[in-house]
């Protein structure tokens, strides 16, 4: 590799990170190159930079055009494509996990609803089926606070997960003042009956 040594310990891990989330190591270092540089680059400043074959920086790109987490850009009096990564890192995590549960937990969740779709047939796939039934609703719940949050401004996204443990002691109070509402609906209700009957019995 040409690069700087904080740069290369960057690529370096990134690289080897990238091979545990399931991201060719090849890809995961082209990733981390274009994420620190200040300027696009093309296809053969990558392939200086990292010491990779032309080949294989072609198929990394291919793949990382394919997860739209790289741009391509063209220079003036320039042929060759050039690539960036987004500026807003908020955008680059969006698009990370938009893909990636476009890409696994959708699936995911389709096959258990159409197992869900199908009767049991014995005692033992009756408690299959629940089973399936209980991780269905667990992933459809995440996926459904995954798509709130996504809809939120990420002005907004960030003001809520910096309220922490705050967000806990909100729904504590709320457990509290919600009864306690309902409780005095129901008494004036009760209060408004006596008083009527009264009325009637005068």
């Amino acid at each position: 590799m040409h690069l700087p040594p904080l740069h290369q310990e960057f690529v370096l891990h990134f690289g080897e990170m990238g091979s545990r989330w399931g991201i060719n190591r090849t890809v995961g270092q082209i990733y981390a190159l274009l994420f620190l540089s200040e300027h696009a680059l093309n296809a053969d400043q990558i392939v200086d930079k990292l010491g990779l074959s032309r080949s294989n920086v072609s198929i990394g790109l291919k793949e990382l055009r394919a997860w739209n987490l790289v741009r391509l850009t063209h220079l003036p009096d320039d042929r060759r494509d050039h690539f960036s990564t987004p500026d807003d890192l908020w955008e680059i995590v969006r698009i990370l996990v938009s893909e990636r549960k476009r890409r696994e937990i959708d699936p995911t969740l389709s096959k258990l609803r159409e197992l869900e779709m199908q009767k049991p047939s014995s005692p033992d796939e009756v408690h299959a089926h629940n089973r399936i039934g209980e991780l269905s609703g667990l992933i459809e719940l995440l996926s459904n606070w995954y798509e709130d949050m996504d809809r939120l401004e990420t002005e907004r996204l960030i003001q809520l997960l910096t309220l922490g443990s705050k967000v806990l002691r909100f729904v504590e109070t709320t457990e509290r003042v919600v009864p306690l509402t309902a409780r005095r609906k129901r008494d004036g209700k009760h209060k408004g009956s006596s008083v009527q009957q009264a009325a009637e019995e005068s």
